[in-house]
């Protein structure tokens, strides 16, 4: 995975982050499913890098 794909994955991240608290702190279930499926979205996102690299590597 190259240096700017980890850190678009990590900043989406972050962002799916920040939207559930958000949506925790206001009482707001929609945001705050949106935050958490932003992050399953990019574990997956980073499992199939990770697949990718090993492929790469052999």
């Amino acid at each position: 995975m190259s240096a700017t794909d980890k850190a678009k994955n990590k900043a989406d991240d972050l962002k799916g982050k920040a939207q559930e608290k958000l949506g925790k702190l206001t009482g707001d279930e929609d945001r705050e499913q949106s935050g958490k499926a932003r992050q399953a979205k990019n574990d997956v996102k980073d499992a199939g890098e990770k697949v990718k690299d090993a492929f790469r590597d052999k």
